[in-house]
């Protein structure tokens, strides 16, 4: 919940200035608040930066006043929308079900999710962290099943890191991210070789390569530094 209708046009007109032509074959999605996006297509019209959006509703229509429905995020040229944010689970409690839900709607309507999972300090330091993710993306393969997840993208989001400046090491979020494409891989070995496994959880130009050059780390959530044209995009060139 960041930003200006004047502070995001600068910074979208900046990085669109940077990638018109792309990175390296590297994918760029902005996720922009809701007011913002009929803007930030606008901005990012004829670059190579993908339009997304930052949550979504579990239903195509109906009286939900003040929720928005995928297929509104696809009338405002959106082609993503994360789901299953740590803060929408921690601070507005949003159950495993709840995001399934969503992750099936929001693939009917022709988004493609960037599902979000990750442990509390506290389950961690219990010895669960393996598990709570496993729950969380098994919640969403049983309702969607495997092949869904030939057209979504999972960013494993540890909530001890997010915003704190406290980024989990490259050897933990590695160690993470190959039980997720394990996880995957018991279902469909060849889904989860295609599938983009993101890390998300104060990601900096600091620590971008590191963690980027791991086995599994496909790409990056970026938070805080996305509101800083340079730094993200020094994070982007990090992924190639």
């Amino acid at each position: 919940m960041n930003g200006t209708r004047d502070s995001i046009q600068v910074l979208l007109r900046a990085l669109a200035a940077k990638v018109s032509h792309g990175i390296n074959g590297v994918d760029i999605v902005v996720c922009p608040p809701f007011p913002y996006l009929a803007l930030a297509a606008e901005a990012t019209r004829g670059c190579e930066i993908v339009l997304g959006a930052q949550n979504a509703w579990c239903e195509s229509e109906g009286a939900f006043t003040g929720e928005v429905a995928p297929g509104m995020l696809v009338d405002c040229r959106a082609r993503y929308v994360i789901l299953g944010h740590s803060e929408r689970r921690q601070q507005m409690a949003e159950s495993d079900e709840l995001i399934a839900r969503k992750f099936v709607v929001a693939q009917q309507a022709g988004l493609i999710p960037i599902l979000c999972v990750g442990e509390t300090l506290e389950q961690r330091d219990a010895g669960h962290a393996q598990a709570t993710v496993a729950a969380q993306l098994n919640a969403v393969l049983a309702v969607a099943g495997i092949a869904a997840f030939e057209r979504a993208v999972i960013a494993y989001e540890p909530v001890w890191a997010i915003g704190t400046g406290s980024s989990a090491s490259a050897q933990q979020a590695q160690q993470m991210h190959a039980g997720i494409r394990e996880l995957i891989a018991s279902h469909d070995a060849e889904v989860a070789s295609a599938i983009q496994l993101l890390y998300g959880g104060s990601v900096s130009p600091a620590n971008a390569a590191e963690l980027f050059e791991q086995a599994d780390i496909d790409g990056g959530l970026v938070g805080g530094a996305s509101l800083d044209a340079s730094a993200f995009i020094e994070i982007c060139k990090s992924v190639s």
